[in-house]
């Protein structure tokens, strides 16, 4: 599974990395995904801050 932030849209809230700092972090200002697979741990966080997201920039597939 993986982590994909559509950088264009994010309006760099924040809210990922803080539901999801294992995957998510900042870059000049826009969220985007640290890791290439989302740890199987990380799952659940990582859909609840794609899910929380308040642009619908992140797709967890």
């Amino acid at each position: 599974m993986k982590a994909i932030v559509d950088t264009n849209t994010c309006t760099g809230c924040e809210l990922c990395v803080q539901v999801c700092p294992e995957v998510f972090e900042m870059d000049n200002g826009t969220a985007k995904s640290k890791v290439d697979v989302v740890p199987a741990a990380s799952e659940a966080s990582a859909k609840e801050a794609a899910d929380s997201c308040p642009v619908a920039c992140i797709t967890i597939a």
